[in-house]
């Protein structure tokens, strides 16, 4: 009896399949965890729908894992067939179920909020956006003292800007620095001193708006910005990321 016959009579056919089967949950679930947004941007079911979806695919994924080790360690890593579907099921499964978590991480480290400013006081308030959402998106109204006070606890740092230039050379920075973004540019009123823009999600297409409010104080120009979330109870903290880095490239483009 050659060699190769006694590996193969030693290779558990339990082990392969296990091995195989984990491979094809885990593709399975890669593909469902896809499908949960693109379903969500065509409108084929709601988001909290989506996010069920999600959530089936990350339990998914771990027994994909499981199986794949098991099936591994049977099989013994033999064939090579086999040995190379168990690791793209380890792999791919835990890349799957790595994404959601890493969301309820992050879900999990910041406030249930959505709307967030650097004036609390008085807002900047949405124009030219109002007639791009639909019907069950949040109003665009502030959100309330409320969540005013979260956001202190939360994000000190979002605070008005102070720049010592004249407003005609911070109006035109400030539309340079959310285009360099790449945000989409709704409405630039030069006059009013108001821009607003959207940004849109890779994966959801989750839309937050963006308005950034620029007067003249003084010597110099104050510059507040606000951006909110169409839907959804938290933004994973990414308006006020966003605010953070408009701010940087604001002084970017300033110079």
């Amino acid at each position: 009896m050659n060699t190769q016959q006694t590996a193969g009579r030693s290779t558990s056919p339990i082990g392969k399949w296990l091995a195989l089967i984990g491979l094809v949950l885990a593709l399975a679930c890669a593909a469902g965890a896809v499908l949960s947004g693109i379903g969500y941007r065509m409108d084929l079911w709601h988001f909290r729908t989506g996010f069920t979806i999600i959530r089936w695919a990350f339990f998914g994924a771990l027994a994909a894992v499981l199986l794949s080790v098991i099936g591994l360690i049977l099989a013994k890593g033999r064939p090579r067939a086999i040995l190379l579907a168990a690791l793209l099921g380890i792999v791919i499964g835990a890349g799957t179920a790595y994404v959601p978590w890493s969301w309820k991480q992050t879900l999990d480290a910041h406030p249930y909020i959505h709307d967030i400013t650097t004036d609390v006081r008085n807002p900047p308030k949405f124009v030219a956006v109002v007639a791009l959402r639909k019907q069950g998106d949040h109003t665009v109204e502030y959100d309330g003292p409320e969540v005013a006070e979260q956001q202190r606890q939360a994000y000190p740092d979002i605070v008005t800007l102070i720049i010592p230039a004249e407003k005609g050379k911070v109006f035109p920075a400030a539309e340079a620095a959310l285009r360099a973004m790449k945000l989409h540019v709704v409405e630039a009123n030069a006059a009013e001193g108001r821009i607003e823009a959207t940004q849109t999600s890779m994966l959801y297409g989750f839309t937050d708006d963006v308005v950034v409010r620029i007067v003249s104080d003084g010597a110099g120009t104050k510059v507040d910005v606000r951006s909110k979330s169409r839907v959804g109870r938290s933004d994973l903290g990414q308006n006020a990321k966003r605010i953070r880095a408009f701010m940087r490239e604001l002084h970017s483009q300033l110079g």
